[in-house]
């Protein structure tokens, strides 16, 4: 049962419309806008990484901006297509079945990153292939630039007062709309700041500062080792998702953690694949 303090207004949720603007019948919402703007600065960033030849190995870009502005159109149908097929598969499967219709109502919520990264992944392979770029290359530049993304996203999941966190007495708790007259965790603000903000400037230091470029796959995998913590902490703090609740008859495991998880030794793996690779290249 939660106590009085639970039910105490701490903070109110922030009176923000997920309706952006609107021109005539077609409504633009915040969370449309958040993916849109998380896409298009991801591929200017990406832009900036392959036009820099000193961050590559053997001083030079294995992919031209060109390829970089051709392959916006794959990212952005493998996340979008990616994120709410993992959504209805790992998330909402029994309320689709009921309503189909629910499957392509992207603008009410519901995206799921791993469904998202899978599908990011597909497009990736596919479009390194078909223009011949190094595939690691490729996924470091996107590993990069991703939590511009992920940031963006955590925004959007807060204006939309979804993805909230578990009942608090903190001093920045916010009562959601949608979240009843309970103070909760904002840990759709967890999730920007460590997946966004924090990933980021770390992935920023290890391309700027240690060249990390050079040794293809070691961005991409301290980047899903970074993922993946960082959810797996948050999940402690986050209500998970009503339809599914926690696993295995447990109070604190959740399919968040279930499905990061895995990351943390494919990270490792991806790591350990690119220093042997070093490795033998010096010999």
């Amino acid at each position: 049962m939660p106590t009085t303090a639970y039910l105490a207004a701490i903070m109110p949720f922030p009176n923000i419309d997920p309706i952006a603007f609107s021109i005539g019948p077609l409504a633009v919402h915040w969370y449309g806008l958040a993916y849109v703007a998380g896409i298009l600065l991801g591929w200017l960033y990406a832009r900036t990484l392959v036009g820099n030849d000193r961050l590559w190995p053997h001083d030079r870009s294995p992919i031209t901006k060109t390829q970089i502005d051709d392959f916006i159109v794959w990212v952005a149908l493998g996340i979008v297509l990616g994120g709410r097929i993992g959504y209805v598969l790992f998330y909402d499967l029994q309320a689709v079945l009921d309503n189909p219709l629910r499957a392509v109502q992207i603008w009410r919520g519901g995206m799921s990153f791993h469904g998202g990264l899978t599908g990011t992944v597909i497009a990736m392979f596919f479009f390194a292939r078909g223009h011949r770029i190094p595939l690691w290359s490729l996924f470091d530049t996107v590993a990069t630039v991703v939590p511009i993304g992920l940031f963006f996203g955590r925004m959007a999941n807060f204006i939309n007062g979804e993805l909230w966190g578990r009942l608090t007495d903190v001093p920045w708790a916010v009562v959601f709309p949608s979240g009843g007259p309970f103070a909760r965790h904002p840990s759709q603000l967890y999730e920007g700041g460590l997946e966004g903000v924090v990933l980021l400037s770390i992935l920023a230091v290890l391309v700027y500062v240690f060249r990390a470029l050079k040794t293809p796959g070691l961005v991409s995998g301290v980047f899903v080792i970074g993922y993946a913590f960082s959810r797996i902490f948050v999940e402690f703090f986050r209500e998970p998702d009503v339809q599914l609740g926690y696993l295995l008859g447990t109070n604190w495991l959740t399919m968040g953690m279930v499905l990061s998880t895995p990351m943390v030794f494919l990270g490792i793996w991806a790591i350990w694949r690119a220093r042997r690779s070093a490795a033998n290249q010096q010999k």
